[in-house]
């Protein structure tokens, strides 16, 4: 066939019928198949801000980071449904515009940052900081790895913020709060105040009949939404994690004493260096100072010569691993006490390198820690089963058999709730205890009875496998399951009116005139006195409600508040005072403190949208929607 085609293509008539044929099929695949040759490609930049570009890979690390983030504050998983009600998609949009108009504003102005400063900044920085309190490399390499970030890439984005940081601090680094802000908080603060007062307690609402059955009826149709009982939902949930499968006991004396050996700094003090270091544009200054160093000159009168001050002379204390700089480590490591290197290449240029201190290491022996390590191997050995018993549970469930026969199998354990609600609590109002509660929870609610469910992660590198056994739909509570809360509840509330009724009637009397003790006589009350009142502080008789209401009445009038679930003080406010401002004071550097930062960041975000607007941003809603999990393209 495919001859018989070439030869017809060699005539012209041939040739003809060819090229139809051909952009015929040409144009059905752009119709059926293959019509993205034709499109523009998906964009892969989320929004541009002069001539920087957020990606799309940006914006999906700074929002999954933030999901994370948020789901370990709120102890909750945070689907993306929830994350746009919030607008988190949009909020940490607006954060990497923010930065990206801050970056291009510094580039436009020439600031930098010396590589000196963001060592230091670094190495000083706690999150990569060991047990010890000193720089940790093997820390801050797993970091990097985590967040899937190269140094070098590190370093760039360190160098970057700090110039922001700069840059914002140079907008609002020193701003004066004005004395008119500083009294008025001054004044919300710490004014006092006194009132006499008298309470109305549940006595004075008289004698309470039982409710009838209309009362009762009437108030419960009311509040029918307070008496619902929750759905709840019965669970088989199964859970597979290293610690299931872990054997430390298969762990032999060899493999245990290898790892000591290999981390031996884990358990005890390793060898630390107290170093100094003298950086030089280039090698040959190093090698000019060096030479004077061996002819007995001082190290730290070549620093003076070089104008390095004591505190950028001194490097710090560092275990080998905790220094940054792996050449500088390797000079350092290798010389003696009081000695002085060569010139060293450094990361950052040449150095001169001098250990002015040798602390010797000190570790713990192998058989206190045989023990842990043990457990440890173990546990690794057991991540990596774990797929292979996930893959082999998963061709078991495929087969239909019971979550109860594959634990079996498998030695694991089965958890077996007969009801749990949506916020992971049982019948008594106490949280379930199984593996990922708030997950397993959230997914089991999203499922139903016989769905087979997909396994869900859990931290540790696990699984957790469930089953919807039954459904107890939500429902209404009868009159009659909560007769009993119902009585009660009306009669609070009854008592409530009662009082509340009485107090107006009571504060009416203040205001024209009759003296507080008077009034109290007559409603069988005493008179009381508090001094010292602070603003929505409780204090004696007077719960934080009714204060509040004190410092909302001018002084010299009455009024009247509610003060626990069966009581009512009636008040009359009879002095305030508000105390000198004392700006010395630490309340008063405080508030001025936090005054000083909501103004910097009302001018930060000032110059922020004049700079936006004089750089212009363009935002691509489908590409966020792509980043976020909103949509395919």
């Amino acid at each position: 066939m495919l001859r018989g085609m070439r030869r017809a293509g060699q005539s012209l008539i041939g040739k003809i019928i060819a090229a139809i044929f051909f952009g015929l099929l040409i144009v059905s695949f752009a119709i059926w198949g293959i019509g993205d040759i034709f499109r523009a490609t998906p964009p892969t930049s989320v929004a541009r801000v002069g001539k920087t570009d957020i990606g799309i890979e940006a914006v999906r690390t700074a929002y999954n980071n933030e999901l994370q983030r948020l789901g370990r504050q709120f102890r909750t998983v945070i689907t993306p449904e929830q994350a746009r009600l919030f607008g988190i998609d949009q909020q940490v949009l607006t954060n990497l515009i923010n930065e990206a108009i801050l970056s291009e504003e510094a580039k436009r102005l020439g600031l930098s940052v010396s590589d000196q400063l963001v060592a230091r900044t670094i190495i000083e920085d706690p999150a990569f900081r060991g047990a010890d309190g000193q720089f940790n490399r093997a820390l801050f390499e797993q970091v990097l790895r985590n967040a899937s970030l190269s140094e070098a890439g590190f370093v760039r984005e360190q160098r970057s913020a700090m110039a922001r940081i700069h840059l914002a601090e140079a907008i609002a680094g020193d701003l004066t709060v004005p004395m008119a802000a500083r009294e008025a908080f001054n004044r919300y603060a710490s004014e006092r105040r006194a009132a006499a007062y008298f309470v109305l307690t549940s006595a004075a609402a008289g004698e309470i009949p039982a409710p009838t059955e209309e009362q009762l009826k009437s108030f419960y149709d009311e509040r029918k939404s307070a008496f619902q009982a929750p759905e709840y939902r019965a669970l088989s949930v199964m859970s597979l994690d290293p610690a299931s499968l872990a054997k430390p006991e298969a762990v032999s004396d060899a493999d245990a004493r290898q790892r000591y050996e290999q981390e031996k700094a884990r358990f005890g003090t390793p060898e630390k260096r107290t170093v100094q270091q003298i950086a030089f544009p280039s090698r040959d200054e190093a090698e000019a100072a060096f030479k004077r160093i061996q002819e007995g000159a001082s190290f730290e009168s070549v620093a003076e010569e070089r104008k390095v001050s004591p505190q950028d002379l001194e490097l710090g204390t560092f275990a080998r691993s905790e220094m940054l700089d792996p050449a500088v480590a390797e000079a350092a490591f290798s010389l003696a006490e009081g000695a002085t290197s060569g010139p060293v290449d450094g990361r950052f240029g040449p150095v001169l390198v001098r250990v002015t201190k040798i602390e010797p290491e000190a570790v713990k022996p192998f058989e206190e820690v045989a023990g842990e390590i043990r457990a440890e191997i173990a546990q690794a050995r057991a991540r990596e089963q774990i797929e292979s018993v996930h893959d082999a549970i998963e061709d078991q469930r495929a087969g239909a058999r019971p979550l109860a026969d594959i634990a079996k199998d498998k030695g694991l354990t089965l958890v077996q709730m007969p009801a749990v609600d949506g916020q992971g609590l049982d019948k008594a109002g106490n949280p379930v205890n199984v593996p990922a509660r708030d997950a397993v929870v959230k997914a089991a609610f999203a499922s139903d009875i016989g769905v087979d469910n997909e396994p869900l992660r859990i931290p540790d590198g696990g699984y957790v496998w469930f089953d919807v056994t039954g459904i107890e739909p939500a429902r209404e509570k009868s009159l009659d399951e909560v007769r009993d809360r119902v009585a009660a509840l009306w009669r609070e509330d009854e008592i409530s009116r009662r009082l509340a009724d009485k107090a107006r009637e009571l504060t009416e009397r203040l205001e024209k005139g009759e003296a507080i003790e008077a009034v109290a006589e007559s409603a069988g009350a005493s008179v009381k006195t508090a001094s010292d009142l602070a603003r929505g502080a409780a204090k004696d008789d007077l719960g934080a409600d009714a204060v509040t209401r004190i410092f909302s009445v001018p002084v010299g009038k009455p009024g009247n508040a509610a003060t626990g679930t069966e009581a009512r003080a009636v008040f009359k406010v009879t002095s305030a005072s508000v105390p000198a401002l004392a700006p010395n004071a630490p309340e008063a550097q405080r508030v001025e403190t936090q005054l000083r930062n909501g103004m910097g960041d009302d001018l930060v975000n000032e110059y922020i949208a004049q700079i936006r607007k004089d750089l212009g941003v363009t935002v691509n809603q489908q590409a966020l929607r792509q980043a976020t999990g909103g949509s395919e393209l």
